[in-house]
């Protein structure tokens, strides 16, 4: 394990760079300290044995890591979710100038024959990592994910850039009750992220977390047409802050939502990986490498699902992470917006507030789209 660490103020970060996930957060806002991110318990108990087989991804389970592809791998041999979260990256160099650092990491492996570089840049007072994946020559297509993990110790709220609907596969991640269980139906589909349809009748709220006890289900939100921006924020009650995820639609544009709240009995989760959501911004299906390369329910309803390689371009995808504490008598937050060196969340109460934002990373015009 080699853990790398970079500070601008208000933000630390560190990076595992034998798996390539963020491996701690923080971010401070004026006297408090928030740290945003999950780290799976196991990652640091020495003494923990993993079954036969365990990815390094779920050996090293921290804060975020990038997907190519993302899930099953069943066209180029590598473990679940890819090289990228699974394997060795080589620190390259930090840049820095004016108020910005530059931190590149290159993949020592190759995705389907592509250089694979990591590219996270700090503003100084800004709360937010600005992150870039570049993949260069290769050939073939790729699907791609980040996958953004938080924890809430005491659930929370969450809410999201529009959706044209939500949707389950067909099957659930935990079919055999006697390691796991999940609690939404499969598959099932809703316009309404306030009803999503429950295996044993009702309906969950998918705008409030968690949707009960001891399950892990997953379900995916399809981003709904000309959205400029694309956002997830995680309003957790206890912590008293809010988790905020940015991407841009065109190149993202779906959100999967992982709910890991002690649903899985075997090891090394145990029953005791509880609380927390994955937000895994993405261009791909769930159902792995293959069937994102084709034709399948989300091409159909026009969200592209892989990236092809090669053609003498590069293939970018950017994403965004940062916090901000809840100020008292903030309401329910109902938008989130870029401004000229602002991002301004709105409340339901008609408040509003602006955090220092770099607009400029997540516009076409930046790469924020392949090309």
């Amino acid at each position: 394990m080699t853990i790398h660490s970079f500070d601008s103020d208000p933000v630390s970060l560190s990076i595992d760079a034998s798996v390539g996930h963020i491996a701690g957060l923080t971010i401070r806002d004026g006297a408090r300290i928030l740290t945003p991110l999950h780290r799976a318990p196991w990652v640091d108990d020495p003494a923990v044995t993993f079954p036969v087989g365990t990815a390094p991804n779920v050996q090293r389970l921290s804060g975020d890591f990038f997907c190519a592809p993302f899930g099953r791998n069943d066209i180029e041999d590598a473990p679940s979710h890819g090289w990228p979260a699974n394997s060795e990256w080589d620190y390259m160099e930090t840049n820095a100038h004016d108020d910005r650092t530059t931190i590149v990491f290159q993949l020592q492996r190759t995705v389907m024959g592509a250089k694979v570089e990591k590219i996270i840049t700090l503003i100084a007072g800004h709360p937010f990592i600005y992150q870039e994946h570049r993949f260069t020559g290769g050939e073939g297509a790729v699907s791609a994910a980040h996958h953004v993990m938080v924890h809430m110790q005491d659930g929370g709220d969450l809410a999201f850039s529009p959706k044209t609907r939500a949707l389950t596969p067909a099957d659930p991640l935990e079919p055999d009750p006697s390691r796991g269980r999940s609690l939404l139906a499969y598959p099932a589909q809703t316009t309404d992220l306030t009803a999503f349809p429950l295996a044993g009748g009702g309906v969950a709220d998918l705008t409030h977390y968690p949707p009960g006890d001891s399950h892990e289900d997953f379900v995916t939100l399809v981003e709904a047409p000309e959205q400029s921006l694309g956002w997830s924020v995680v309003s957790r009650k206890a912590e008293q802050d809010r988790i905020i995820v940015l991407k841009c639609p065109e190149n993202l544009p779906v959100t999967m939502m992982w709910m890991s709240n002690g649903g899985r009995n075997y090891a090394p989760w145990s029953g005791l990986h509880t609380g927390v959501l994955g937000i895994e911004d993405a261009r791909a299906s769930p159902l792995g490498h293959s069937n994102s390369c084709k034709e399948n329910e989300f091409t159909r309803a026009g969200a592209p699902t892989a990236f092809e390689l090669g053609g003498g371009r590069s293939i970018v995808v950017r994403q965004v992470i940062g916090a901000c504490a809840a100020i008292q008598g903030e309401s329910k937050l109902t938008s989130v917006s870029p401004d000229k060196d602002s991002l301004i969340l709105g409340f339901e109460c008609g408040g509003i507030r602006a955090l220092n934002y770099a607009p400029e990373f997540l516009q076409r015009r930046s790469g924020c789209a392949s090309g």
